[in-house]
Order: C-alpha cells, then structure tokens, then sequence
C-alpha cells in the first residue's frame, strides 16, 4: 500500500571518496520509498548498496544529490537535528544483531527510546515487552543476549528497530548469518509489522529467494540503479 507523497526521496545521490583525484562510489541514484512499500537492494558486491544505506541511514552525507525523509531534507541538517531525524523515522537492523551484553533482553530493545529520551525509563518497559511478545520472546526480557541463540538474538534485534515506532527500517543483510528456517521467521516479522502498520522496509540482500518475497526490487550495479520493478525482473541472482 501506497501514499502519494513518498516517505522516502533521494534525488541524484552521488558519493566520492578520497583527495585529489577522487573515487566516485555512486553515480546519480535516485529513489522513491512509500509507506508500507517492502522494497529489496541488490547487487554484487561492491556495487555500493552497503555506501547507498549508509547515505539513507543518515550515517553519511552524500557528495551531491538530495535525500528527504517524509518531506524533510536532511543535507542542511546540523548533527543534532541529523540524529533527532534519524531516531524518529528510521529503525536499523544488521546482519550482525549488535546486541548490547552487559544488557538485558528488555533493556536492548528499549535502547532508542532511552537514546531519545535522555536514559531508560519506566514507561518504555511496556512498549518493549509487547514487541518481545510479537516476536515470541516476551520469557526471555530479563535474559543476557548470550544466553538466546542466533536466531533468538535477532528477533530481539527487530524488536529493537521498532520501539520507537519508525516509519522506515532499513534492514542490512538481516537474514544473513540464519538458517533457512529462522530467515523465515524473521522476515515473517517484518512482513506481519509491515501488514498491520505500513511500516516501510529497505532490505539489502544477496539472496534472491528473500529479494523475491519483497514487493519490489531495487538492482545496483557500479553505482547506478540498473532495475526498478518487480522482482521477477531481477538481472542478476547475485
């Protein structure tokens, strides 16, 4: 399901790294994401999805183009209001889960609330077990991330990314490191939030069977987008 105005936007995304004489990683991009679109970036490696995340992420500031966020744009954005943006409208997933270990199940999943609201606080405990439940893990809140086995550790993960709610998440590689199964389980999360809250998905994936459950593929290749659309149109099965 669409909206008209995008929730996502960049135009003309290019990004050099480098003095003097420069390497220019992405040439051009342009991209529209729509609340509730799930949409898959592929491409080989090194065809710059890792550098275009970053860029979107807010994480990095492109050397041209322009990226707007539900209609803000961020390239005049100082740090603070770059982070403010950032905790409010996008939630971050990783291949690797970068659970906190010193921490609780609970407590790592209440992390952006607290990070946005200045220290962990009663109210977000809540919050915090609903998603636990959603992703069956509400028997596990006062567990240490060592004590739950991969798959486990990455549904606490999801959990994370929507505390605060974000209209968008964008999910790096988050099937990468599970077998068949749990990426199963995990992309089925998403899928259900996707269903029940329009919430908006960006998964970068080398794997074309979870590219293809996507509604729609973005196709990288040496820094230009070269397919837009379905992905039974996918060039490559990289």
């Amino acid at each position: 399901m669409t909206s008209d105005a995008p929730l996502l936007e960049l135009e003309g995304i290019c990004k050099s790294y480098g003095e003097g004489l420069k390497t220019e990683v992405l040439h051009g991009v342009d991209l529209s994401i729509h609340k509730g679109d799930v949409v898959a970036l592929v491409g080989p490696s090194g065809s710059g999805k890792s550098t275009l995340l970053n860029l979107i992420g807010l994480l990095d500031s492109p050397t041209a183009g322009r990226i707007a966020i539900e209609g803000e744009a961020a390239e005049h954005l100082d740090d603070r209001d770059l982070t403010q943006l950032r905790g409010n409208k996008l939630g971050f997933i990783f291949q690797s889960h970068h659970l906190l270990p010193g921490l609780s199940v609970i407590e790592n999943v209440m992390l952006p609330s607290a990070a946005s609201r200045g220290g962990f606080r009663p109210d977000m405990r809540a919050p915090a077990k609903a998603l636990l439940d959603a992703v069956g893990l509400g028997d596990w809140t006062e567990a240490l991330p060592r004590q739950l086995s991969g798959g486990m550790q990455q549904r606490v993960a999801v959990a994370r990314a929507l505390i605060n709610d974000p209209p968008l998440v964008l999910a790096d590689e988050p099937t990468g490191n599970l077998d068949t199964e749990t990426s199963d389980q995990v992309f089925a999360l998403l899928r259900q939030r996707n269903v029940e809250r329009e919430t908006a998905f960006l998964i970068v994936t080398h794997n074309p069977a979870l590219a293809r459950r996507c509604d729609r593929v973005v196709e990288l290749v040496d820094g230009r987008v070269v397919y837009e659309g379905l992905p039974s149109g996918m060039k490559s099965e990289d």
